[in-house]
């Protein structure tokens, strides 16, 4: 018999998840000051890169939305706190990326960490971003018919690529 939903169950989980929230925010230091700088940063660097950057410039004109979103995203992956509901997955899947484009994007991405966070909240934000990347690579591979084996790249045939 399952119990009936009480609203003092949906206050308990509200009172756990900012429970752990804080928790994250006292192990880490991180807060919205910090998530904001880092995505601003981060973006602005992926805007002036060779490769990720034109992936970016095709499909975003206005940047204000898309910064916002992704201060929602990461505000839940490092935090937990719940606040962005969307789903990348579906957003990544026709992007004509592979193993070379993640790998960029991490690379800007713990550099930027690296640079404008203390080391625990890089380590934290940087550790999140691996896994996100190994999940998307693993999709889009999928998605294209392809299924890695462990420790293999999804790398898209040559005439699928085309470099800068």
């Amino acid at each position: 018999m399952q119990t009936p939903f009480r609203i003092e169950d949906a206050e308990g989980a509200a009172a756990r998840r900012e429970a752990s929230v804080q928790r994250l925010r006292v192990e880490t230091g991180i807060d919205e000051a910090m998530i904001d700088a880092l995505v601003e940063g981060f973006y602005a660097r992926v805007r002036d890169d060779r490769l990720n950057g034109p992936i970016f410039a095709d499909r975003i004109a206005d940047w204000g939305p898309h910064l916002a979103q992704m201060k929602l995203f990461w505000s839940s992956v490092a935090l937990s706190t719940g606040v962005y509901q969307g789903r990348p997955m579906p957003k990544h899947l026709p992007l004509p990326i592979d193993a070379r484009h993640f790998d960029r994007w991490l690379e800007l991405f713990a550099e930027t960490a690296q640079n404008l966070c203390p080391p625990v909240a890089a380590a934290h934000f940087i550790e999140r971003a691996r896994r996100i990347a190994q999940s998307l690579e693993l999709g889009i591979a999928t998605a294209n018919g392809v299924i890695l084996d462990k420790d293999e790249r999804f790398v898209r045939p040559a005439e699928a690529w085309t470099p800068e």
